[in-house]
């Protein structure tokens, strides 16, 4: 049996940058907003959602958090990032502007009819997916699994 999530839980990702400001402006370029109650000259607060939040910080504030040691994200892969957008043109246009802005592309456009997605690579070499689904098809797709899965 699941539990619905805490609805007034906060989540925060804190992904290491080499640079605050820049990371900043790339993820502005992408349409992203940011909280300047949590954001200061070590870290950018990133909204991506209504409580959700990736925190952008410089390395050393993000070693000030983690007790292990910082990985380099060009060379190993910690965790894939995903966000969704709000139509299938979307997912080219806001991985065409990361590009632009210095991105890197990870995968090409793959189209499974009901969700549509591409992949980069960030400034810093962290991997992010855009993707777009319809809710209707993917609904339609979900319900027998999700029936199916209670216990």
């Amino acid at each position: 049996m699941t539990s619905p999530a805490h609805p007034g839980r906060m989540f925060f990702v804190t992904l290491p940058v080499a640079d605050v400001a820049r990371s900043r402006a790339f993820f502005a370029a992408l349409g992203f907003t940011f909280d300047e109650a949590f954001s200061g000259e070590g870290a950018a607060c990133m909204l991506v959602g209504e409580q959700a939040s990736v925190m952008l910080g410089d390395h050393a504030t993000f070693a000030q958090h983690s007790k292990l040691p910082m990985a380099d994200p060009r060379t190993h892969a910690l965790a894939l990032y995903c966000f969704s957008v709000d139509s299938r043109e979307d997912v080219d246009r806001v991985v065409d502007t990361a590009l632009a802005a210095g991105a890197v592309e990870a995968d090409p456009l793959e189209d499974l009819g009901f969700m549509v997605s591409r992949s980069f690579f960030d400034l810093d070499g962290h991997g992010w997916q855009v993707m777009w689904m319809a809710p209707a098809d993917a609904q339609q797709d979900t319900e027998p699994a999700a029936q199916g899965a209670a216990v």
